[in-house]
Order: C-alpha cells, then structure tokens, then sequence
C-alpha cells in the first residue's frame, strides 16, 4: 500500500469492507465450489433470497464476483480467486493469534498453580507449629 493516493486507499479499504461481513465470506466460500443461483445460495445459507442478492451485489461492486442471467435466473461466480489466498493469510494469522494466546493461558495456569501449591505448603507448616 506504500505510496497510495488517499483515492487509491479508498478503493482497497472498499475491498476490505466487503470482505468484513461474515455472510459474504459464507458465499464467497459456497461460490468456491463453482456457480450457483441467488436461490441456491440463499437456501445454502439459510438467508432470504433479497438478502442473498444484497452481499452479492456489494461482492459484485468490488469486483470478487461476477453475476450471469440464465433464462429468469442469475447466477454467480467467483471473478478473483486471489480472495482465498488473501483469506487464508488472514485465517493462518488468527490461528497463530489463538495458539499464542492459549499458549499464554496454559502458562498462566501453570503459574498460578504453582502459587497455589506453594500456598498450601506455607499453610500446612504453618498449621503444624
């Protein structure tokens, strides 16, 4: 993104802000399989038809999908495949996130486990004298 005009930061934020609502991410997966109908897509996903049609078409403006009509139906397709890699990045990064932070649970855990420990001991020696 180095040395983008604020026009061109705009359009990538676009991209991004078409990607941040998890019922386009569920049809950009569906749409992975291969081309299906509004109809289709909306029933896969447990949505109404209009709201299928409403994250298709915002997919639609930003160029990640691309629609074709078909005798009364309209189907899509996938227009960039480059948005899965870009997914999988962002799905391998917040993996990554989540093993650290369990990582650093487990270590709490243990921490705190051994202050407890310790604890009991001073209290038992305690007790006995």
């Amino acid at each position: 993104m180095k040395g983008l005009s604020p026009e061109a930061l705009k359009e990538v934020a676009g991209y991004f802000q078409a990607l941040s609502e998890p019922a386009r991410l569920q049809l950009l997966n569906l749409l992975r399989e291969g081309d299906c109908s509004v109809g289709e897509l909306a029933e896969l996903c447990g949505f109404t038809a209009a709201n299928a049609s409403r994250h298709l078409a915002c997919l639609t403006r930003e160029g990640l999908v691309e629609r074709e009509g078909r005798g009364t139906n309209v189907y899509y397709r996938i227009a960039d495949d480059s948005v899965y890699a870009l997914c999988d990045l962002v799905c391998d990064s917040i993996a990554r996130k989540i093993e650290r932070a369990a990582g650093e649970r487990r270590a709490f855990a243990r921490a705190r486990h051994a202050t407890k420990r310790v604890a009991e001991r001073t209290a038992k020696r305690t007790a006995r004298k």
